[in-house]
């Protein structure tokens, strides 16, 4: 798996390198295909590549939008390699350079996933990395404006639905849904050594009446898979940049 996720990890850094406006979506694919295949590896699962409003819907695989400047680039694109599966996904700006709105939802999301990578750790519920995001992001999104009331009971009443609809992760393993419960009975699964799960909180902000327009089709998901070790969290894809300054660097440097 932690090949996988370094086959993964190129495919990545090789896309970062060629977006640019004016591509279709399609063509920053097959930069992903091309890698994984040159490396004997295959798509684990059908790739998201959405851009613009693309990047807020979940499961969106047509990806034949036109890139366009000021856009955002969500991609989500693991590989298959010797039967085990990686699963990483990074939001890049099209432009090489995010907008202070994007960076300042940018920015909420990175440290969503920091808070729940450092969750994954033996012994805790198999629901804490997501608690520990959830928290991230409400309390964000009410800094910017987004939601309006106490932190905890838009948490309580699921208030941050709107924009984080979906689980903070799901077990990786020979499958990129592998096999396994996430209960066992009414209570969540206690992490254990060896188990791997992707962590990836996302905010999704599509264009609406009451949403400030400097925030339409911000559409933001950062994903990594993260072994459970006795010694803590062990981030098999931690190789791929994540950090905005960086990202934008490394987009420069194609």
């Amino acid at each position: 798996m932690r090949k996988a996720a370094k086959v993964a990890v190129r495919a990545h850094e090789r896309a970062m390198r060629t977006v640019r406006p004016g591509l279709h979506e399609y063509e920053v694919e097959a930069e992903f295909r091309y890698e994984f295949r040159r490396n004997n590896a295959w798509m684990s699962y059908s790739p998201i590549v959405g851009s613009g409003a693309n990047t807020c819907t979940l499961h969106y695989v047509d990806n034949d939008k036109l890139l366009a400047d000021g856009d955002l680039l969500l991609i989500d694109a693991g590989c298959e390699l010797d039967y085990y599966a990686s699963d990483i996904t990074r939001t890049l700006p099209v432009s090489g350079r995010f907008t202070a709105a994007q960076r300042a939802v940018y920015d909420i999301v990175l440290e969503a996933q920091l808070a729940a990578i450092d969750a994954t750790r033996k012994d805790a519920p198999w629901n804490a990395p997501h608690d520990a995001a959830v928290k991230v992001i409400t309390k964000g999104l009410v800094s910017l404006g987004l939601l309006k009331g106490r932190v905890d009971k838009l948490i309580k009443d699921g208030g941050y639905r709107r924009f984080f609809m979906h689980r903070t992760g799901h077990w990786l393993g020979m499958d990129v849904h592998d096999v396994g419960d996430y209960k066992v009975g009414d209570e969540w699964r206690l992490l254990e050594p060896g188990m791997v799960t992707t962590v990836e909180p996302g905010v999704y902000i599509a264009a609406a009446s009451d949403i400030p327009a400097k925030y339409h089709n911000i559409g933001i998901r950062i994903e990594d898979d993260v072994a459970v070790t006795s010694k803590g969290p062990d981030v098999l894809s931690k190789g791929l940049v994540r950090e905005p300054a960086k990202i934008e660097e490394l987009m420069a440097s194609s």
